[in-house]
């Protein structure tokens, strides 16, 4: 008897020792779940040009601009975003910043092909026509316009129509008729390069738009045009590096040297700038 007792009391202890190193079902703690991705993303961008250019002319006066803005998508396709840039007050009248504001829908048919609808509002602020040396009268730069367009790729063609007068153009400010409907008229690519050929994130902007007025303007200007209408290309390479930071150089150019090769500045009718012609303007910027 006590010999068949110390056996089995020898086997319980085995037993108990055993299953005590074995997980018991129903008490181990299950793997965590994965979060579920958010649906909303934000990204900030920081940086710097050499000349800001928009849509073919020198908002600078061909002077450098340190730019930034924030970004908010959605997976959905909705999207908003808030920019912004230094300008010059001589083609500004008062104005130091050119804020942009702006949202809309970015969707795709498939894979390849994309279509978006969007706003943009400019604002400009403290700037006006009549803070201009003659003073001018009293009308704001601000503009708001709506666009759509389609894109294949990496290539995209837009089409932004003016809501308001046109930057504040109109009878006020030396044209013969307000300026709602202006278009333009945007067909742009970023061509990749073949990483085996040069290096990893090389692409090739580029660009060609056409600006349209709803109207003349009411007297010839210094180089001597009437019509405000005018053609702006672009064509230049850019690099991505790791960390978000991006390297670039443009060559930009718009014609209709007849109105805008001869531009007075809002500070001094005597200084005078071609707007647009060529320009060779270099990026560094930065995406958080």
């Amino acid at each position: 008897m006590k010999t068949t007792r110390k056996w089995s009391g020898l086997v319980g202890m085995l037993g108990w020792v055993v299953c005590a190193g074995l997980p018991a079902s129903g008490l181990t703690d299950a793997p965590p779940e994965a979060a579920p991705e958010s649906p909303h993303s934000f990204t900030a961008n920081v940086g710097g040009v050499s000349n800001y250019i928009f849509r073919g002319l020198t908002q600078t006066w061909n002077k450098p601009a340190i730019q930034g803005g924030v970004d908010y998508a959605h997976t959905d396709g909705w999207y908003a975003g808030l920019w912004a840039s230094s300008i010059s007050d001589k083609q500004y009248a008062g104005g130091w910043a050119e804020t942009d504001y702006y949202g809309g829908y970015n969707g795709k048919f498939n894979d390849d092909w994309t279509w978006t609808l969007g706003l943009l509002g400019v604002y400009y602020p403290s700037a006006n026509y009549d803070r201009s040396k003659p003073a001018g009268n009293h009308q704001s730069y601000d503009n708001f316009e709506v666009n759509a367009g389609v894109g294949y790729k990496w290539v995209s063609l837009k089409l932004s129509a003016s809501l308001t007068d046109y930057f504040g153009a109109n009878t006020s400010t030396g044209y013969k008729g307000d300026t709602k409907g202006t278009t333009y008229l945007d067909l742009s690519a970023n061509v990749p390069l073949p990483e085996e050929t040069f290096t990893k994130d090389v692409t090739v902007p580029l660009h060609i738009g056409r600006t349209h007025y709803t109207s003349d303007l009411a007297s010839k200007a210094l180089a001597g045009g009437t019509d405000p209408d005018y053609t702006d290309y672009k064509a230049g390479l850019s690099k991505a590096f790791d960390g978000g930071w991006s390297l670039g150089v443009a060559y930009t150019y718009a014609d209709n040297g007849a109105v805008y090769s001869r531009v007075s500045s809002a500070k001094n009718a005597s200084d005078i700038l071609d707007l647009g012609g060529g320009n060779v303007v270099i990026s560094l910027t930065k995406t958080f």
